[in-house]
């Protein structure tokens, strides 16, 4: 499998995904067409949503079809598939209802890159139990793709404003662990990214990630090299 799990598509300059396009380039390779899965738009259409995402990927060559268009046709005809942020409640939903997952699953398996971002990187994981997302729908099921065994935290930050008497990025995670002692989870502060493929786990980004595991303390693990989850 080759897998790029981003943190977000929201660059620091200010620009979509432009932190990304040499990254979605060098996953992409020689390949030209991509489905797009774009239902974690909630207050935009998911023709809007395809559109803003191909005038990203049409520069670097790759011919963007909508899933929502096309369904499981615009999977079998792609060579990458691209799985877009927003809410990953609704994400997971719709690829539910829609017989989705078992295809985006086999795909991927079978050697189809898979790019995503925020939402979509936690649709990769085992469950989407450690997403930041309000669950504004019922999934029906918080089982996702399972392509990789451990969880992702999208958009970390332990950081707390001020007067905010709430629970920590860190205690939620904690909370998690509790109930599911057996899982891992990585969070992935904005900027990072995972690239997964046949030779392992490899943390790009600016930022170090942190990873935690039930009874464990959390630890920093450096970006720019291989991780060990």
């Amino acid at each position: 499998m080759e897998l790029l799990l981003l943190s977000n598509s929201r660059s620091p300059d200010g620009g979509y995904l432009t932190h990304a396009s040499d990254l979605i380039r060098a996953a992409a390779g020689s390949r030209r067409t991509a489905c797009f899965v774009p239902f974690a738009g909630v207050t935009f259409s998911w023709d809007e949503y395809t559109a803003k995402v191909r005038a990203v990927v049409e520069p670097l060559g790759i011919e963007l079809t909508g899933a929502h268009a096309a369904g499981a046709d615009a999977l079998d005809a792609a060579e990458l598939i691209i799985v877009g942020g927003g809410n990953t409640f609704q994400l997971l939903r719709e690829c539910r209802r829609r017989g989705l997952l078992a295809a985006l699953r086999a795909h991927v398996r079978g050697g189809k890159p898979y790019i995503g971002w925020s939402a979509g990187a936690n649709l990769a994981c085992p469950s989407i139990c450690t997403t930041n997302d309000m669950p504004i729908v019922d999934p029906e099921g918080f089982e996702a793709l399972g392509l990789v065994d451990f969880q992702i935290n999208p958009h970390y930050t332990n950081a707390l404003p001020p007067g905010h008497q709430g629970e920590t990025r860190d205690q939620r995670l904690a909370e998690f662990l509790a109930a599911n002692p057996d899982a891992r989870v990585i969070g992935l502060p904005e900027g990072d990214w995972l690239r997964v493929d046949d030779a392992g786990i490899h943390l790009g980004g600016p930022f170090a990630a942190r990873l935690f595991r039930h009874g464990e303390d959390a630890r920093d693990v450096p970006a720019g090299g291989p991780v060990r989850i």
